[in-house]
């Protein structure tokens, strides 16, 4: 796999993104489509609804989210290997639109394809 990165939606895409793919599970709010320049929109690996309403981007609890989140992308196993099968080619770019940059599930997604730091 090679690099896989994570960018706010928001940001200019650049010619290194190679594939990008959106993991939210809303379409970002204010923003076409031709401006988001994702190569694919995979809402379904996104966090579920009630985790994602649960967790709010509430930095205190970031830590359980992680860890549901990660029990959440347990159950998604053929989305995280359709993530695998486009970085093999190229740079994966994983783009989301929370404001927080530490704190959103394109983290925790790359921790899971990228486990050994190939980020």
């Amino acid at each position: 796999m090679h690099t896989v990165r994570i960018k706010r939606v928001y940001q200019p895409a650049a010619a290194d993104d190679g594939f990008r793919v959106l993991v939210d599970r809303v379409w970002p709010r204010g923003l076409s489509k031709a401006k988001a320049a994702v190569d694919l929109w995979m809402p379904e690996i996104g966090p579920s609804t009630a985790l994602r309403t649960w967790f709010g981007h509430d930095p205190e609890r970031w830590e359980v989210f992680r860890r549901r989140y990660r029990d959440e992308l347990d159950q998604r196993r053929d989305l995280l290997e359709a993530l695998r099968a486009h970085g093999r080619d190229g740079p994966l770019t994983l783009v989301y639109s929370a404001r927080d940059e530490r704190h959103n599930q394109a983290v925790v997604i790359r921790e899971v394809l990228a486990p050994s730091g190939a980020a």
